[in-house]
């Protein structure tokens, strides 16, 4: 009779077992089985740097994962050739930004910027700025170090998937990196800002010339502009690389693509009057310029640049993730749906120290907003509003007011 109870408790446990398993939306055995996470640490080519130098430098067909993949973050920092962490007094990271490239195929080894237009198709993300601004999946700048990237489970950015690359084509992968050798310059912030009477700059990298109101920007700090140094001040060139850190699962059933949205304070965008659908004519200048309010004659003690622009989504869903990009100066940045309600604030980390990483007076991180699932939905159309703050105690030039979010068109 024990032997039979005993019996029957056991088989009572295993039933039960199967039944709170079958339950579940995911078993963890499933779990571990269908999301587990792949790692790469790759380097880009080297980009050399002497002091008050810049390097503003597109590599094509860099080291990448291959594959019907989804993409869970991508972290980098600049590193030398031994792999040392190199300090953003040192050399500022301006910006690096990972593009996607659809190439004919034969040419996907070829530098992306000598094809002809017809050989190459933009990968970009799902907008909302014009063809040429903003067409990148993942980008940061000083604050990469200590800004999370990780796109919680079971969403991912759905790369490599046979039936959206064209016909004749090849999907790869660009790396743009921006960084600005500070080593024993005059004015350190005024480099990092890229003021155009450091860098003793009047045209733009095509010849244009500069604009009489045009104090600084990326216009005035492209690749092979050099910062004004101290005089008499002598220092090496370095070989550095951006090292960067990609983590993904294979793509399955189970994983939620998202779509990527940056949006840009300083665009200019305009909707069609005549059309019921979303036409607009989006201008986004990418960055913009703070003056100084006593420049300005502001009565403000706190001395805040707030800047904002109404945008409108193309599509709808759910809120995933979302995070700001600003530079020094920065005091946060915040994106507000319809009826003002909030969806996601982003606030500028800065560092107290000396080490890679919590550098002092530098952005070294921006707080991120992971909504609980459901909680923040996006209506096709609805029109958002992006706000951009900096402090304007003095002018600061070529700054950003960037937010970047994902969003899944349903739910897990």
């Amino acid at each position: 009779m024990l032997r039979e109870m005993k019996t029957f408790n056991l088989g009572w446990l295993l039933f039960a077992a199967v039944l709170l398993i079958s339950a579940l939306p995911f078993s963890q055995a499933s779990r571990s089985k269908q999301h587990k996470v792949k790692t790469g640490v790759f380097r880009s080519p080297q980009f050399v740097l002497g002091p008050g130098s810049v390097a503003n430098k597109l590599f094509s067909n860099i080291d990448f994962p291959r594959g019907h993949i989804a993409l869970k973050s991508f972290d980098a920092e600049v590193v030398d050739e031994s792999g040392n962490p190199i300090p953003l007094y040192d050399t500022y990271l301006h910006h690096w930004l990972v593009l996607k490239f659809y190439i004919r195929k034969g040419l996907e080894n070829q530098d992306i910027s000598k094809l002809n237009n017809s050989d190459y198709i933009s990968g970009r993300n799902s907008g909302i700025c014009q063809d040429g601004a903003l067409d990148q999946f993942f980008g940061l700048g000083s604050e990469t170090r200590r800004t999370k990237t990780r796109i919680p489970d079971p969403y991912g950015i759905e790369i490599g998937n046979p039936t959206k690359i064209p016909s004749g084509f090849v999907e790869t992968w660009g790396l743009n990196v921006h960084a600005i050798d500070t080593r024993g310059v005059e004015d350190r912030t005024g480099c990092t800002e890229c003021r155009c009477n450091l860098y003793n700059v009047t045209k733009e990298e095509d010849g244009t010339p500069l604009s009489p109101n045009y104090d600084g920007g990326l216009s005035c700090c492209y690749d092979g502009t050099k910062c004004r140094l101290k005089d008499g001040f002598i220092g090496i060139e370095r070989n550095l690389y951006l090292q960067y850190t990609v983590k993904w699962i294979d793509m399955n059933s189970l994983i939620v693509p998202v779509n990527i949205y940056i949006f840009d304070v300083s665009d200019t965008w305009k909707k069609s009057r005549n059309s019921t659908e979303i036409n607009s004519e989006h201008n986004c200048q990418v960055e913009y310029q703070v003056e100084s309010c006593r420049a300005t004659g502001s009565a403000n003690d706190k001395c805040i640049d707030a800047k904002s622009v109404s945008l409108e989504m193309p599509f709808g869903g759910y809120l995933v993730y979302g995070v700001a990009h600003q530079h020094a100066g920065g005091t946060g940045s915040a994106l507000y749906g319809k009826d003002g309600r909030s969806l996601c604030s982003s606030i500028p980390i800065y560092g107290t120290g000396e080490e890679a990483g919590n550098e002092n007076g530098y952005i070294v991180g921006m707080s991120t907003c992971y909504p609980k699932p459901g909680t923040k939905k996006i209506s096709k159309g609805e029109t958002l509003i992006l706000e951009s703050n900096y402090s304007s105690i003095k002018q600061h030039t070529g700054v950003m007011g960037l937010f970047y979010i994902l969003v899944a068109e349903t739910l897990a």
